[in-house]
């Protein structure tokens, strides 16, 4: 049978993984400069942690594990005579992989509480997966970075965090803009329309503005059966621009003018350097977990989606049975942002720190020597590799060429007797007689 992966997952070759790393360092020096510490969390949750977090449609994403031994003997069977799969779930799966990295910290903040001190300022990478349809930029298992803070409402943290951004798309020489809004303007609009008890409804309408336009959003709301008086209200809300026009028309609405207040003050502690985020009323981010500020980035030069986002959660550890701790957080998509740094190939050069140089054994009598060569310069800290035979040097050049090795040291019974050794530039094919010393400091 041909080898093959589940859709929606890839395999990384060396190099691809070296510009992962890069990605990954970047993000991390980041988060660190800005005191969040590490922390690491399972695969798996129990999947009744996981569920009702996400909204409806990402109820549908989640990947479920089946019970162990024979899961059918504990199923219902009613629902396995009906094909009902929602209600069959529960009783043949009570594990499910994580769809993201906030929900299972929202359940570690809980269940670790007297180990932490708060504000708590974590970071995590980890991969995460979603039962997702793959297509470009969306992949079932992706790595998420995050940062996140528990424990304060203090609006400084999503001002630190649009900084945090602000610095690794800077450092990774990605051109971005940053979407700032805030779920309380959204519910603001939701009451001007008379439909709080929809507010769901709206906003997964609304979320998907920048992929159907505002005609798709309003033949959805259509479907959904939302009045035509509040569809107008609606369109008209979409089509504001600027704080002033949101504040008129958000006049009757508490809610909304708490939502604008909050952003006014996030946007007052902002550096005047940061000028590339903008106001956006369309953004709403489906999970339901979101109470407040809430951000979005997206790429100026590539067209893939949005390749970070976050925002503040209120509510998310009361789930858990912790009230009053509130948290505010961002994630970087690494698999998107590794797509679009291979595609605008933005990936320094100095990123694959491959092997130096390789020694060549001529013949079996050199190996030993070779191999205390070896163990020498790599104490040096010389990256350094040995071909573990005598074969010809055609090959063992070859070999060189494949790995893109930029070096060779032959090794003969010349070399071991004289202490002199050849280096060779494969890319030259110049050839110096050098001594270890010499060649360590020419390597290093």
């Amino acid at each position: 049978m041909k080898p093959s992966i589940p859709k929606g997952t890839r395999d990384f070759l060396p190099e691809q993984v070296a510009k992962r790393n890069y990605i990954f360092s970047t993000i991390r020096s980041a988060f660190e400069q800005f005191g969040f510490v590490q922390i690491e969390t399972p695969a798996m949750e129990v999947l009744s942690t996981l569920t009702g977090k996400y909204g409806e449609e990402g109820d549908k994403l989640l990947f479920k594990i089946l019970n162990n031994g024979d899961f059918l003997a504990k199923a219902d069977h009613q629902a396995l005579e009906e094909k009902n799969s929602n209600k069959l779930i529960p009783s043949i799966s009570k594990r499910g992989l994580r769809y993201d990295l906030t929900v299972p910290f929202a359940r570690y903040v809980v269940m670790h509480q007297n180990d932490l001190y708060f504000p708590f300022k974590r970071y995590q990478i980890q991969p995460v997966w979603r039962a997702d349809r793959p297509q470009k930029g969306r992949y079932q298992e992706f790595y998420q970075c995050d940062a996140d803070v528990v424990g304060s409402d203090s609006l400084t943290y999503e001002a630190e965090l649009i900084q945090i951004l602000n610095l690794v798309f800077d450092k990774l020489n990605i051109d971005v803009s940053i979407k700032l809004n805030n779920r309380k303007v959204l519910f603001g609009m939701a009451e001007v329309c008379g439909l709080t008890d929809r507010f769901m409804d709206l906003t997964i309408a609304v979320d998907k503005l920048d992929k159907i336009g505002l005609e798709g959003v309003k033949d959805i709301l259509i479907k959904k059966q939302i009045p035509e008086e509040a569809i107008h209200k609606i369109l008209e809300f979409l089509s504001l621009k600027g704080l002033d026009q949101l504040e008129s028309f958000l006049k009757d609405s508490e809610t909304g003018l708490k939502g604008i207040e909050e952003l006014k003050e996030v946007l007052g502690y902002l550096p005047d350097t940061i000028n590339n985020f903008e106001i956006d009323v369309t953004l709403a981010r489906g999970l339901n977990y979101y109470t407040g500020c809430i951000i979005e980035v997206a790429s100026n030069e590539v067209q893939i989606g949005s390749i970070s986002g976050g925002g503040r959660y209120d509510d998310l550890t009361a789930s858990f049975g912790l009230k009053d701790m509130s948290g505010v957080g961002i994630s970087f998509g690494a698999a998107r942002i590794y797509d679009v740094l291979e595609e605008l190939n933005r990936f320094p050069a100095t990123v694959i720190k491959g092997v130096q140089a390789l020694i060549c054994p001529l013949d079996d009598s050199c190996r030993k020597y070779a191999f205390n060569l070896t163990t020498t310069m790599r104490a040096s800290n010389v990256l350094v590799d040995m071909y573990p035979s005598a074969a010809k040097m055609a090959k063992q050049l070859k070999y060189a060429d494949k790995r893109n090795i930029p070096y060779a040291v032959i090794i003969g019974s010349e070399e071991m007797e004289s202490g002199i050794l050849s280096l060779k530039n494969l890319k030259t094919g110049e050839q110096h007689k050098l001594t270890l010393d010499e060649i360590i400091n020419r390597l290093s």
